[in-house]
């Protein structure tokens, strides 16, 4: 639009109201429209009245269609620019991320004696906690102290947020402690403090403490517990948020459905998800993402592609988590057909998405395919292959066999290989019964993983299997001196709401007479079905079979299963989690329950899914 003055000349009072009132619309303008009103601004002298010049350089300063240097060049023309003027400077500089630049400027207010205000302090220590810098923070303080602006309840919550982020909590707590009013904002303040620093004792006890709560002390305890991996409490949390009528916002229901993914507790997921579309909210990049992502990991792919198709703004994150989504339950020609449709959509692909899409043809033993995605990362979107894509390609050849080609790949790389990429190589060599690479790995890899059980436990099996005992018994008195333990199997299971846990051998499951129950049906059953255990799968020095079967019997996913089993009703799919890689006897005895059952069994386990359907894995017996 073409902004005109009136031609008449009123009277100095009325310009002035007619060009503030135009400065006041800046915010709404474009940056051509903005230099009219400037132009007019200087035509009319208005420009050297410091308000109405200083709500201009606003416009240039913080608008999305402004420019920062005709602020500054502004602002630096000024007769006698004022507090407000610097601020938006400073305010501008803040929206671009240049905190250096947003301090330094406070410096310059004080060089041309322009007094800072309780706003001038706000802004610039919201630029110290970009910077995370303590001392910053305290030079500042002493400057609000000695300006007498210390009580100011904006400024003291800045205040503990700045000591917080740069991990001066004592600091802190004192401002806290100092205050002569606390709102919401300065237990917020703190709250986040002790989260981000894991004082989770002092945490529990602020947050038990508050006299209120809003939204954001929720998120912060919920986030808190994510980030640590505590998501059974991060549930918890959000339950006892709900009891006591706070509603959750996008911030809450991206923490919890990370939680719940990680869980796999597919039926709280299913909740989250029709609430979201009761309460009608929108699912935005964010929150779309997390819903994909966490259908995906509880292994339902429909869910995942129904949150995908409802999610109108998909932003990179959500293709990459279908992608990924499709790649670790074994549909990799659902992925490589999804990588497609997004090239059309003219979304450009990054690092993880070639990660998934690798892990996609590895899983599905792709190998053709793999390479030929391993080459168009950088020769078509100018991405350079890192030590995750590597390792994609050793686990994509090592997984079909080819190790002359792994080697080769191995050799080439400009890079070391990371102990991701040798439990790969090792894995490989385990399955393909190369001892004598696997043996080079498996050291290669306690060097450089030495107190990493993985590693030990690796390179242990491949011995016993290899039935080089002696070796076993060394490398495992080498982790008993020194104190490495390996972890037991551990898998999870939802049934009504409610996630059961069970270990190797747990006898502490209020059912367990009925799940054992079970279990002596299931071995019945599939002795029938002509079963055999896999006792090579028994990774200890025992010479009686009954021993060696009975320890295969009870491993975690098997009791996981049987308590599912007798929870549910015919015909319902089985989901479990797993923490360890499911051994072979495990997933030979799976495929021929689910046609016993007539059930689908849905086991996650460390590497990928697996989806036991009719005498068959999803993964064709290559994981």
């Amino acid at each position: 639009m073409i902004l005109t003055l009136p031609t008449s000349h009123p009277a100095q009072r009325s310009t002035l109201k007619a060009n503030l009132s135009l400065t006041q619309l800046c915010t709404h303008l474009q940056l051509q429209e903005a230099k009219q009103v400037h132009a007019l601004m200087i035509k009319t002298s208005q420009i050297s009245d410091s308000y109405s010049a200083s709500r201009l350089a606003e416009f240039y300063a913080v608008s999305d269609n402004g420019n920062l240097e005709y602020a500054e060049n502004l602002v630096g023309y000024m007769e006698e620019p004022y507090t407000f003027a610097w601020n938006t400077l400073i305010r501008g500089h803040l929206k671009r991320n240049s905190t250096q630049t947003a301090i330094s400027l406070y410096a310059q207010m004080l060089c041309k004696d322009v007094e800072p205000d309780c706003y001038t302090f706000t802004l610039v220590l919201k630029a110290c906690t970009g910077l995370s810098q303590a001392d910053a923070g305290k030079q500042f303080h002493c400057q609000i102290i000695k300006r007498g602006l210390e009580d100011g309840v904006f400024i003291r919550n800045k205040l503990i947020h700045v000591y917080a982020v740069s991990g001066s909590m004592g600091d802190a707590q004192k401002v806290f402690d100092g205050s002569p009013e606390w709102d919401i904002v300065t237990w917020n303040s703190l709250l986040e403090g002790y989260a981000e620093n894991g004082y989770t004792e002092s945490l529990h006890q602020l947050f038990d403490s508050m006299p209120c709560r809003d939204v954001v002390s929720w998120n912060t305890m919920i986030g808190y517990h994510v980030n640590v991996g505590e998501f059974v409490e991060a549930m918890e949390v959000f339950r006892r948020m709900q009891h006591e009528g706070k509603q959750p916002d996008k911030v809450t229901l991206v923490s919890v459905l990370t939680a719940i993914a990680h869980l796999g507790a597919l039926a709280q997921g299913k909740w989250i998800h029709a609430y979201i579309r009761k309460q009608r909210i929108g699912l935005d990049e964010n929150l779309g993402s997390a819903l994909v992502n966490m259908y995906s990991k509880c292994g339902c792919l429909e869910g995942a592609t129904l949150a995908f198709n409802e999610t109108k703004r998909k932003s990179l994150d959500t293709w990459n988590a279908l992608l990924g989504g499709l790649a670790a339950n074994g549909r990799s020609s659902e992925a490589i057909y999804l990588f497609s449709r997004m090239e059309n959509s003219k979304v450009g692909p990054n690092a993880i998405t070639f990660s998934c899409l690798l892990n996609a043809c590895s899983h599905g033993g792709l190998v053709e395919d793999g390479l030929a995605y391993f080459s168009k990362m950088r020769v078509v979107y100018g991405i350079e292959p890192d030590i995750v894509h590597y390792g994609c390609v050793v686990d994509l050849l090592g997984r079909a066999g080819q190790f002359d080609k792994l080697e080769e790949i191995m050799r080439s790389m400009p890079m070391k290989p990371d102990a991701i990429m040798l439990k790969a190589l090792l894995g490989a060599c385990k399955i393909h019964k190369n001892f004598r690479m696997g043996e080079k790995a498996g050291l290669q890899l306690i060097e450089l993983a030495p107190n990493d059980h993985g590693s030990y436990v690796l390179l242990s099996n491949m011995y016993a299997m290899a039935n080089e005992w002696d070796h076993v018994h060394t490398l495992r008195k080498t982790m008993l001196d020194k104190g490495i333990m390996k972890p037991p199997g551990c898998s999870s299971i939802e049934v009504d709401g409610l996630v059961h846990e069970f270990i190797v051998g747990d006898i502490s499951h209020y059912r367990r007479k009925e799940i054992y129950g079970m279990l002596d049906e299931m071995r019945g059953k599939l002795k029938v079905a002509g079963y055999e255990p896999d006792t090579e799968q028994v990774l200890l020095d025992i010479d009686n079979e009954e021993v060696k079967q009975s320890s295969l019997g009870h491993h975690s996913e098997k009791l996981a299963v049987a308590f599912g089993f007798i929870s549910t009703t015919p015909g319902t799919p089985i989901r479990v989690i797993k923490n360890l890689r499911m051994c072979s006897d495990c997933h030979s005895a799976l495929k021929l329950l689910s046609v016993i059952y007539n059930r689908h069994l849905i086991i996650r386990d460390s590497n990928r899914f697996h989806h036991f359907q009719e005498g068959s894995c999803s993964c064709r017996d290559y994981w």
